[in-house]
């Protein structure tokens, strides 16, 4: 049995740019304060390595160091390998639909955050629904980010 402090999310988006497109912009971890409003700072370690502070609707931030471990632009991978408050893997899997992306984001982690993990026993569902809200609002900023890059991309093409 998976213990209280462990946790995996799937959740899957639809963008509308290529995956080439959506690949750079996923693989540039310190830009996602620009458009994923859940996290808050990132400062780079060096070019595979960052600091992230993340806070969404629960009164807590999450502080964890991601560091790339796989890159696979052909196969449409990324993946980091965390450590802090969050420590296991998250990955976005990209794949063409249609005209756009489709994004299959996963995470597998353990919380080493006290205040987490002694209220898991009565609050895992509300960190669940904590954790689904910051995916709604990053597929939204992550959108809404995309088709100005696109937009600034078509404008400055040769």
């Amino acid at each position: 049995m998976r213990g209280l402090n462990s946790y995996s999310f799937t959740s899957t988006w639809v963008v509308d740019v290529s995956p080439e497109e959506a690949f750079d912009v996923l693989r540039d971890i310190a830009d996602y304060p620009s458009w994923w409003p859940e996290v808050k700072e990132v400062w780079r370690k060096s070019d595979d390595s960052v600091f992230v502070r993340c806070r969404s609707v629960l009164p807590y931030d999450l502080l964890f160091s991601m560091r790339r471990c796989r890159e696979d632009r052909s196969g449409g991978l990324l993946e980091v390998a965390m450590e802090g408050d969050l420590e296991g893997i998250t990955r976005f899997k990209l794949s063409p639909t249609g005209s756009g992306t489709r994004l299959v984001f996963e995470e597998n982690v353990v919380t080493n955050k006290r205040l987490l993990n002694t209220l898991a026993p009565i609050a895992k569902p509300a960190f669940a629904f904590n954790h689904a809200l910051m995916m709604r609002h990053g597929l939204a900023g992550l959108r809404t980010y995309l088709a100005g890059y696109r937009r600034a991309r078509e404008l400055h093409a040769p």
